[in-house]
C-alpha cells in the first residue's frame, strides 16, 4: 500500500513513527524538529475550513509550512462538504501540501457541531466529507478519527470512510467522551486495521520506544505519536533504534526549539507559546519549572539553561 509516496504494509520495528496533529503544538517549528529526529511525516494543527475561506490570519498560519518542508499534511475541520472542498483547494494553492487530513477526532466543545469528533455521530456525513475532499483535490486524503462518540463504532465508521475514498485512516483508541482519560483500546484499533484494505495508523498512549513496539503487535501500517513527543521529539529517533536522549540533550533541544519559535513568531509570542513545552524538556530538572515558564526573552531562557549545560560541556 502506498501513501505519501511511501509503501506502507504491516509496521515493522524501526520503521518509524508519525507526528500526530495536536492543536497548540504541531506548528512549523515543532514539525521541523520532529522530522529532523526521524518522524516519517508530521500533520499540522487543525485548521477551520470556514476560517481558511474567510482569510483568517490565525487559521492560515496554523498550516503554514517552514521553508522546504517535506510531506506536509494539513488537517482541516468542518462539517460542510462544499466549505471543506473549497478550503482544501485554497490551502493546496497556498502551501502545496502532500495530503489533506480530515479531523474526526477533536473532542473540544467549541469544535462540536462544526466538525471534529461530533461527526462520529453522523458517519454518513463524515463519509460525504471525505468523498467531497477526494473529488476536489488531486492529492491524498486521510482522516483521523476516534473510536466513536461515546461507544465504539470505529469499524463501522472506518469502513464507510474507506468506501468514500479515504487513502489512509488514523485511529485514536478512545471515544470522544473519554477525551484523554483511561487507556487507549489497541484491540479496537487492531480490529479496524485488520479489516480495511487501506493503511490504518494506530494512535494512543505511545510515550516510549517500548510502547511503540507494543503497538506493532497489532496489524497497523504505522504508529502515530502525539503527547509523548511533546518536550521529547527524540522519541522519533528512539523508535528507530536510536539512543534515548540524555537530560542535557533535552535542554539543548529546548534552546533550539526556542530559537525556532522566536524566529517564527517573534520573541515575546514565541516564548510564551513554548512555555507548556519547556516543562517537558526540563522535566528532569523540576526546580527549573517556575523559571522556564516565566521567561520573556531568549536571553533569559539561555540564562537559565546554559549554566547547566556548561557543567557537562
Amino acid at each position: 500500500m502506498n501513501f505519501y509516496g511511501r509503501k506502507l504494509e504491516h509496521a515493522t520495528p524501526h520503521q518509524g513513527a508519525i507526528l500526530a496533529p495536536m492543536a497548540g503544538y504541531t506548528d512549523a517549528p515543532f514539525r521541523k524538529l520532529a522530522r529532523a529526529q526521524g518522524a516519517l511525516w508530521a500533520v499540522s494543527e487543525m485548521m477551520s475550513a470556514r476560517g481558511v475561506l474567510e482569510g483568517g490570519v490565525k487559521s492560515l498560519e496554523l498550516g503554514q509550512p517552514y521553508p522546504d518542508e517535506p510531506d506536509l499534511v494539513l488537517q482541516l475541520f468542518g462539517a460542510d462538504p462544499q466549505e471543506l472542498s473549497d478550503a482544501a483547494q485554497k490551502v493546496l494553492e497556498l502551501y502545496r501540501p502532500s495530503a489533506i487530513d480530515l479531523n474526526l477526532g477533536c473532542p473540544v466543545p467549541k469544535v462540536r457541531g462544526r466538525g471534529g469528533s461530533s461527526l462520529l455521530q453522523t458517519p454518513e456525513l463524515a463519509a460525504r466529507l471525505v468523498s467531497s475532499l477526494k473529488n476536489s483535490v488531486p492529492i491524498a486524503v486521510s482522516a483521523k478519527m476516534r473510536l466513536g462518540w461515546d461507544v465504539d463504532r470505529s469499524l463501522e465508521v472506518a469502513l464507510m470512510l474507506e468506501d468514500a475514498g479515504a487513502d489512509l485512516i488514523a485511529v485514536h483508541g478512545r471515544t470522544a467522551a473519554q477525551k484523554y482519560e483511561g487507556l487507549a483500546d489497541w484491540n479496537a484499533i487492531g480490529q479496524v486495521a485488520g479489516a480495511l484494505k487501506i493503511p490504518v495508523i494506530g494512535c494512543g498512549d505511545v510515550k516510549t520506544a517500548q510502547d511503540y513496539k507494543n503497538a506493532l503487535e497489532y496489524p497497523v501500517s504505522s504508529v502515530m505519536v502525539g503527547r509523548g513527543a511533546v518536550g521529547n521529539p527524540f522519541l522519533f529517533r528512539e523508535v528507530q533504534g536510536g539512543k534515548a536522549a540524555s537530560k542535557f540533550e533535552k535542554l539543548e533541544m529546548a534552546l533550539e526549539h526556542a530559537r525556532l519559535n522566536v524566529e517564527w513568531y517573534g520573541e515575546r509570542s514565541g516564548l510564551r507559546q513554548l512555555r507548556k513545552v519547556l516543562i517537558g524538556y526540563t522535566a528532569d530538572f523540576p526546580e527549573l519549572r517556575s523559571r522556564v515558564t516565566a521567561v520573556e526573552t531568549l536571553e533569559a531562557l539561555e540564562g537559565v539553561l546554559l549554566p547547566l549545560l556548561a557543567r557537562v560541556g
